[in-house]
């Protein structure tokens, strides 16, 4: 299966080959700031499977934490993914980029000790009060 996905401007476009999987739900005051919305949903990608189509003189990166690099587009500022140096080979690319429909659900929410008090969790998927990682 292929997944096609770009920015708000469309100037970044990127696809992914193969199967995907679950979206992980992060609730941490990071994510949130940097999402600019109660939580952060991310498919973590193999970068075997992705593919930058255009836009790559587009993307701009910030070191939210030591190891930890958020990737946008420069000209309209959607967070594209983001990577740990101790993952080299994942890219956690935004969700909300795809534009087929996707075929998984949640995996967990991560970090919902912090989450905001305005969005409630109403599934049943696990959740971890701090950091989950898999």
């Amino acid at each position: 299966m292929a997944y096609t996905g770009s920015c708000l401007c469309g100037g970044v476009s990127f696809q992914i080959e193969g199967e995907l999987q679950p979206i992980q739900v992060c609730h941490c005051e990071q994510c949130r700031k940097a999402q600019g919305g109660p939580f952060a949903a991310v498919l973590p990608v193999d970068t075997s499977s992705f593919r930058l189509v255009t836009g790559g003189e587009l993307l701009k990166s910030y070191e939210s934490s030591p190891g930890k690099e958020r990737v946008f587009c420069s000209q309209c500022g959607s967070p594209v993914f983001s990577r740990r140096r101790a993952l080299p080979n994942v890219v956690r690319l935004r969700a909300g980029l795809i534009n087929e429909p996707l075929n998984v659900g949640l995996a967990w929410h991560a970090y919902t000790g912090s989450k905001c008090n305005w969005w409630p969790i109403e599934d049943q998927v696990p959740q971890y009060k701090e950091g989950h990682v898999s």
